[in-house]
């Protein structure tokens, strides 16, 4: 059994109330919109204008709104970790996701055979625990209440694990 969810480094509301039941419940996530509208494929940057294309275009219109800091400071965690694996952001940021309890599979928007190669590329490797480290202490908000306040009570809502 699957659902089909949002999930991505800057879109991590589903590890609030959904992963949890997931775990619960036996039921993984077929992610949807993994690189976050095309914002987590290393074309948007701090201080660069957009580059021609779709995003430039308004393709990221209907995400989530996020405050460039934040989109910025996720991709810098990228860019550092996709450094020292050799793999690209949009790579690192899928591997990310596939590494992440109850998601089963992710659902890729490559708009051509290159896209579709470079996001293979996220597949048959691992990040190690220092790079999700990394990646989740830069892509961490506060939730919205009661979730904040219930990430205190370990007994009623245990950590997710790896399943």
């Amino acid at each position: 059994m699957a659902y089909q969810g949002y999930y991505s480094l800057i879109g991590r509301d589903y590890e609030w109330e959904l992963m949890p039941l997931g775990l619960d419940q036996g039921v993984g996530c077929m992610v949807w919109s993994p690189l976050g509208w095309g914002r987590l494929t290393g074309k948007i940057r701090r201080g660069a204008p957009l580059p021609p294309g779709r995003i430039a275009n308004g393709g990221d219109v209907g995400g989530p709104e996020m405050a460039d800091e934040y989109l910025f400071t996720v991709v810098d965690a990228l860019d550092a970790v996709a450094k020292e694996t050799g793999k690209t952001v949009p790579q690192v940021a899928l591997n990310w996701l596939l590494q992440r309890p109850t998601v089963c599979n992710i659902v890729v928007g490559a708009r051509n055979e290159e896209q579709l190669k470079q996001n293979l590329g996220a597949v048959g490797w691992s990040l190690t625990e220092a790079q999700v480290a990394t990646l989740d202490a830069a892509s961490k908000v506060t939730p919205t209440y009661p979730y904040w306040h219930q990430r205190g009570f370990d007994s009623r809502n245990p950590k997710p694990t790896r399943w």
